[in-house]
Protein backbone atom coordinates (compact mmCIF):
# COMPACT_ATOMS: atom_id res chain seq x y z
CA UNK A 1 0.00 0.00 0.00
CA UNK A 2 1.38 3.42 -0.95
CA UNK A 3 1.01 6.11 1.69
CA UNK A 4 1.60 9.83 1.34
CA UNK A 5 4.40 10.82 3.71
CA UNK A 6 5.16 14.45 2.88
CA UNK A 7 5.55 17.28 0.41
CA UNK A 8 8.71 18.81 -1.02
CA UNK A 9 8.35 22.47 -0.05
CA UNK A 10 11.74 23.73 -1.15
CA UNK A 11 15.35 22.97 -1.91
CA UNK A 12 18.10 23.75 0.59
CA UNK A 13 21.56 24.82 -0.50
CA UNK A 14 23.01 23.90 -3.87
CA UNK A 15 23.94 20.26 -3.28
CA UNK A 16 20.47 18.77 -3.87
CA UNK A 17 19.06 18.69 -0.35
CA UNK A 18 15.28 19.11 -0.10
CA UNK A 19 13.06 20.54 2.62
CA UNK A 20 10.07 18.29 3.32
CA UNK A 21 6.89 19.06 5.25
CA UNK A 22 5.84 15.75 6.76
CA UNK A 23 2.22 14.74 6.84
CA UNK A 24 2.92 11.31 8.15
CA UNK A 25 3.59 9.41 11.29
CA UNK A 26 6.93 7.76 12.11
CA UNK A 27 9.03 10.13 10.01
CA UNK A 28 12.17 9.02 11.85
CA UNK A 29 11.61 5.56 10.38
CA UNK A 30 10.25 6.57 6.98
CA UNK A 31 13.04 9.05 6.14
CA UNK A 32 16.02 6.99 7.31
CA UNK A 33 18.93 6.58 4.86
CA UNK A 34 18.27 3.52 2.71
CA UNK A 35 14.49 4.00 2.72
CA UNK A 36 12.84 4.32 -0.69
CA UNK A 37 10.47 7.20 -1.43
CA UNK A 38 8.34 7.77 -4.51
CA UNK A 39 7.87 11.27 -5.93
CA UNK A 40 4.72 11.80 -8.00
CA UNK A 41 5.81 14.21 -10.74
CA UNK A 42 3.68 14.97 -13.81
CA UNK A 43 1.76 11.67 -13.43
CA UNK A 44 5.05 9.79 -13.27
CA UNK A 45 6.37 7.87 -10.27
CA UNK A 46 10.07 8.49 -9.65
CA UNK A 47 11.71 6.33 -6.99
CA UNK A 48 14.53 7.71 -4.86
CA UNK A 49 16.59 6.25 -2.05
CA UNK A 50 17.28 8.48 0.95
CA UNK A 51 21.02 9.06 1.48
CA UNK A 52 20.82 11.50 4.39
CA UNK A 53 18.19 12.78 6.81
CA UNK A 54 18.16 15.51 9.45
CA UNK A 55 15.72 17.95 11.02
CA UNK A 56 16.32 21.67 10.51
CA UNK A 57 14.02 24.42 11.85
CA UNK A 58 11.08 22.03 12.10
CA UNK A 59 11.46 20.67 8.57
CA UNK A 60 12.70 17.29 7.47
CA UNK A 61 15.82 17.70 5.32
CA UNK A 62 16.49 14.85 2.89
CA UNK A 63 19.08 14.03 0.29
CA UNK A 64 18.63 11.30 -2.28
CA UNK A 65 21.29 8.96 -3.60
CA UNK A 66 22.73 10.21 -6.89
CA UNK A 67 21.35 13.75 -6.45
CA UNK A 68 24.19 16.18 -5.73
CA UNK A 69 23.02 19.35 -7.40
CA UNK A 70 20.03 21.66 -6.88
CA UNK A 71 19.31 21.49 -10.64
CA UNK A 72 18.61 17.74 -10.39
CA UNK A 73 15.86 18.20 -7.83
CA UNK A 74 14.46 21.74 -8.08
CA UNK A 75 11.73 20.77 -10.57
CA UNK A 76 10.15 18.55 -7.88
CA UNK A 77 9.23 21.48 -5.59
CA UNK A 78 5.59 21.12 -4.52
CA UNK A 79 5.44 17.42 -5.39
CA UNK A 80 4.31 14.85 -2.86
CA UNK A 81 6.34 11.97 -1.46
CA UNK A 82 4.91 8.49 -1.05
CA UNK A 83 6.21 5.31 0.42
CA UNK A 84 5.42 1.67 -0.32
CA UNK A 85 5.10 0.62 3.26
CA UNK A 86 2.39 -1.02 5.18
CA UNK A 87 1.83 -0.64 8.86
CA UNK A 88 3.04 -4.12 9.80
CA UNK A 89 6.64 -2.87 9.57
CA UNK A 90 6.14 -0.38 12.38
CA UNK A 91 5.34 -1.55 15.87
CA UNK A 92 3.19 0.79 17.92
CA UNK A 93 3.83 1.46 21.58
CA UNK A 94 0.90 1.63 23.97
CA UNK A 95 -0.11 5.27 23.35
CA UNK A 96 0.97 5.49 19.71
CA UNK A 97 -1.43 5.59 16.80
CA UNK A 98 -1.21 5.96 13.04
CA UNK A 99 -2.18 9.44 11.86
CA UNK A 100 -4.76 7.78 9.61
CA UNK A 101 -6.41 6.26 12.73
CA UNK A 102 -6.74 9.66 14.41
CA UNK A 103 -7.66 11.95 11.50
CA UNK A 104 -11.44 11.86 11.04
CA UNK A 105 -12.21 10.90 14.65
CA UNK A 106 -14.81 12.95 16.52
CA UNK A 107 -13.51 14.61 19.69
CA UNK A 108 -15.79 14.83 22.74
CA UNK A 109 -15.21 16.73 25.98
CA UNK A 110 -15.70 15.13 29.41
CA UNK A 111 -19.45 15.88 29.31
CA UNK A 112 -19.79 13.96 26.01
CA UNK A 113 -20.31 17.18 24.04
CA UNK A 114 -18.86 16.85 20.52
CA UNK A 115 -16.16 19.46 19.85
CA UNK A 116 -15.36 18.56 16.25
CA UNK A 117 -13.35 16.22 14.03
CA UNK A 118 -9.58 15.83 13.84
CA UNK A 119 -8.59 17.23 10.41
CA UNK A 120 -4.81 17.45 10.76
CA UNK A 121 -1.89 16.58 13.02
CA UNK A 122 1.41 18.36 13.34
CA UNK A 123 4.56 17.65 15.30
CA UNK A 124 5.86 20.27 17.70
CA UNK A 125 8.85 18.34 18.99
CA UNK A 126 7.46 17.91 22.51
CA UNK A 127 4.17 16.32 21.45
CA UNK A 128 1.79 16.10 18.52
CA UNK A 129 -0.97 18.69 18.22
CA UNK A 130 -4.32 17.74 16.73
CA UNK A 131 -6.25 20.29 14.68
CA UNK A 132 -9.93 19.80 15.50
CA UNK A 133 -12.56 21.48 13.31
CA UNK A 134 -15.91 22.18 14.95
CA UNK A 135 -17.73 25.50 15.17
CA UNK A 136 -14.16 26.85 15.01
CA UNK A 137 -10.69 25.35 14.88
CA UNK A 138 -9.13 24.04 18.08
CA UNK A 139 -5.57 22.92 18.73
CA UNK A 140 -5.54 19.94 21.07
CA UNK A 141 -2.17 18.79 22.43
CA UNK A 142 -1.76 15.02 22.46
CA UNK A 143 -0.76 14.77 26.12
CA UNK A 144 -1.97 12.53 28.93
CA UNK A 145 -3.54 15.41 30.90
CA UNK A 146 -5.85 16.26 27.98
CA UNK A 147 -6.48 13.14 25.87
CA UNK A 148 -8.23 10.59 28.07
CA UNK A 149 -9.50 7.89 25.71
CA UNK A 150 -9.04 7.00 22.04
CA UNK A 151 -11.47 4.56 20.46
CA UNK A 152 -10.05 3.88 16.99
CA UNK A 153 -12.82 1.39 16.11
CA UNK A 154 -15.58 3.78 17.23
CA UNK A 155 -13.75 6.77 15.67
CA UNK A 156 -14.09 8.81 18.87
CA UNK A 157 -11.71 10.56 21.25
CA UNK A 158 -12.50 11.80 24.77
CA UNK A 159 -10.59 14.76 26.16
CA UNK A 160 -10.53 16.77 29.37
CA UNK A 161 -9.88 20.33 28.12
CA UNK A 162 -7.34 22.39 30.03
CA UNK A 163 -8.47 25.84 31.07
CA UNK A 164 -8.70 28.11 28.02
CA UNK A 165 -8.27 25.29 25.48
CA UNK A 166 -11.74 25.61 23.96
CA UNK A 167 -12.22 29.39 24.38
Amino acid sequence: MEVEVGQIVNTHGIKGEIKVKSNSDFTETRFQPGENLIVKHNNEDIEYTVSSYRIHKGFHMLKFEGINNINDIEHLKGDYLYQERDHEDIELDEHEFYYSDIIGCTVFDDTDTPIGRVINIFETGANDVWVVKGDKEYLIPYIEDVVKDIDVEGRSIKITPMEGLLD
